[in-house]
């Protein structure tokens, strides 16, 4: 396996990723819409492109490319990189793609000879720099081939072979559908403590579960961080919470196998009723994807 890839989209996980791919050896062929974060990666020894057809011709054959790109962009980014792609070549989609996408772009690059893997990557921009955990999926033969760069983008054992095309999105998405859940009952409970006669302090009772409790978790940890951030009140915080998707397909592939998932699609309505209702739950949800995710916060005030 060369150590060389074509690298599409350096947002949040992107570029992350990007540095990492570098401080493990590889020539990375760096492109992005806005050119600060390939000028960026340049710096660190990226090799910069500032079109598809440049990251293509200045990749050798067989070519390796990784888009890293908002789902509702993969389709047009395949547009216009797979004429420009030859017989051999392999591209992988490292996004929060809907796995039947994937099934289908498996299916048209195969027909021009191109091979197709998806994979779920989760950790957040701190994983995308400092080590993911990889999700993938297609051609069993296609990740043998690239074993060492799942290897190299991933923590240890934070990697694995998934199943057939789609495979890996689809658990990804199924993960994402998790932390919905996960995320909605940690902002219940402390919503319930936070309105108690206690007077609690909410930062040293997240610090507490996450020694050796039974709901010790990153997701509990990164509550305390929220709350080192903002303070207990989030009083910054809307209460409105935004969700990119996942949830949502998770609900419904549920239902079109006969699965009731209550909670993950509880956890999805609140999100979507938090627009007009907004609560302190909805701002520990809020300030949650925040610290694990980069995701923008909704400011009161800016309602």
């Amino acid at each position: 396996m060369k150590k060389q890839i074509g690298y599409v989209g350096l947002g949040k996980m992107g570029k992350g990723m990007a540095f990492r791919l570098l401080e493990k050896g590889w020539d990375v062929v760096a492109y992005n819409t806005s050119p600060a974060p390939v000028e960026e990666l340049a710096g660190k020894g990226a090799i910069p492109a500032h079109s598809l057809v440049e990251v293509v011709r200045k990749l050798s054959t067989p070519r390796l490319v990784w888009l890293m790109v908002p789902h509702k962009a993969v389709d047009s980014v395949l547009t216009e990189l797979v004429p420009l792609l030859e017989k051999g070549d392999t591209v992988i989609d490292g996004g929060n793609s809907f796995y039947k996408n994937s099934i289908r772009h498996a299916e048209e690059l195969s027909e021009k000879g191109i091979n197709f893997m998806d994979a779920g990557t989760s950790g957040g921009p701190s994983g995308a720099r400092e080590g993911a955990c990889t999700m993938v999926g297609g051609e069993k033969k296609n990740f043998d081939a690239y074993e060492g760069l799942f290897r190299d983008i991933s923590v240890p054992n934070g990697f694995a072979y998934i199943g057939p095309a789609g495979a890996g999105h689809f658990v990804k998405m199924v993960h994402n559908g998790i932390e919905y859940g996960m995320m909605q009952a940690i902002g219940e409970g402390f919503e319930v403590l936070k309105k108690s006669s206690f007077d609690l302090n909410l930062s040293a009772v997240a610090e507490l579960y996450n020694h050796q409790s039974v709901i010790e978790s990153r997701l509990v940890g990164w509550m305390k961080g929220a709350f080192d951030v903002y303070g207990e009140d989030l009083a910054e915080i809307s209460g409105k919470v935004s969700h990119s998707g996942e949830g949502l397909w998770t609900v419904e592939t549920a239902k079109e196998l006969g699965v009731p998932v209550p909670i993950i699609e509880g956890s999805l309505k609140f999100r979507e009723d938090s627009q007009k209702n907004p609560s302190y739950t909805g701002q520990v949800v809020s300030a949650l994807r925040n610290q694990f995710g980069g995701h923008e916060v909704k400011k009161k005030g800016g309602e």
